[in-house]
């Protein structure tokens, strides 16, 4: 059994070599500048007309603007996940909904004590704590298919999208 013996310690290297990995990387991940955290929505008195604000659907916190929101061209869909072996009924479903259901975001500063350390975890209001999303650095594949490096996902139906009205157009609908 020299193949089995062989192959047993290839794998044994390459584990090994992928916990350095981890652990090096996490090091790295204790000190990350300040410059890559978008500013959180609370800490601004005012959000510009032209931006839509998100928030948390529980507690209704700011959470992040619109120009925190990375666009990614769109994935191939259902046949992206085909190593997943989805059901046709669940292909028919799919082509009706929207094919992306989460914002991909830039990190922003409430996220920072949950992603210093760590490769990979939940995203949690920092209000309410109900859980929004899930990050990771190494990435996550869209629902649209499309893989997406690093990763702040964020699911759509946690949060409520809300847009400012311009003061003129509201008094003006008041008489």
């Amino acid at each position: 059994c020299t193949l089995g013996q062989s192959c047993s310690a290839v794998l044994s290297h390459m584990r090994l070599s992928h916990s350095q990995l981890d652990t090096d990387t996490s090091a790295e991940l204790q000190d990350l500048p300040r410059e890559v955290f978008a500013v959180d929505p609370t800490d601004i008195c005012q959000t510009p007309n032209t931006e839509v604000l998100y928030r948390c659907r529980k507690c209704r916190r700011a959470l992040f603007r619109s120009s925190s929101i990375l666009s990614h061209t769109e994935g191939s869909g259902p046949t992206a996940f085909a190593h997943k072996r989805i059901t046709d009924s669940a292909q028919l479903c799919g082509d009706s909904r929207e094919k992306c259901t989460s914002y991909f975001t830039e990190p922003v500063q409430w996220m920072e004590p949950a992603l210093l350390g760590v490769m990979e975890g939940q995203l949690l209001c920092p209000k309410c704590s109900s859980k929004l999303g899930s990050f990771s650095w190494r990435g996550d594949q869209c629902s649209c298919g499309r893989w997406v490096t690093p990763a702040f996902q964020i699911h759509k139906s946690r949060v409520d999208e809300v847009r400012t009205l311009p003061v003129g157009s509201f008094h003006a609908a008041k008489t």
